[in-house]
């Protein structure tokens, strides 16, 4: 996917749903991540404010964000939230792809794992309880290639039960070659 970097300032909040997020417990030992969000688009000046809305009261103020821009198609420079605008950056080789960090000036930094929008809920949930792990020792994209892998196990498994429930197993059983025999037993 390409990003185009949006250099314009958007003078107007837009509108957006209330942020899906968890986080690890406080006062927990540290891990690589602080927690995970779920976003509803790749649209980041959408997401961002209800995403701002939720940690400022949390981490005090969100100042800067950075993203990889690998899964966002418009990075916007700033963007717009309640009291104050938020400043965005990027990195495309330094910086996780599955991975935001956010900023404070009084309160510090947290890493958070993205889940993409188009993840199922069960797949979502999953990577939430992970991200929140305290002590996790899993970056953002191996938490995304575990749960990929999970998801690839799953599949083989639903199709092997598919396979047994329509006579795969009965038929192997019964006749342990594979081979077809003829009426006449040759």
């Amino acid at each position: 996917m390409t990003a185009t970097i949006d250099r314009t300032i958007v003078s107007e909040r837009i509108p957006s749903s209330q942020a899906r997020l968890s986080f690890t417990p406080a006062g927990s030992p540290p891990g690589l991540l602080d927690g995970a969000w779920w976003p509803r688009s790749r649209d980041l000046s959408r997401e961002l404010p209800a995403l701002t809305d939720a940690l400022d009261a949390r981490w005090d103020r969100i100042t800067h964000v950075t993203v990889n821009p690998t899964y966002w198609p418009v990075v916007p420079r700033r963007v717009p939230v309640t009291g104050h605008t938020v400043h965005v950056g990027w990195f495309a080789e330094e910086q996780d792809p599955n991975k935001l960090l956010l900023f404070s000036y009084t309160a510090g930094r947290w890493d958070l794992l993205v889940i993409p929008p188009e993840t199922d809920a069960a797949a979502a949930a999953r990577l939430m309880s992970a991200a929140a792990t305290p002590g996790g020792l899993l970056t953002a994209s191996a938490l995304m290639a575990s749960e990929d892998a999970t998801r690839d196990a799953r599949e083989t498994l639903r199709q092997e039960e598919g396979w047994e429930t329509e006579g795969g197993a009965a038929s192997a059983a019964g006749n342990p070659t594979g081979l077809l025999t003829s009426a006449r037993g040759k």
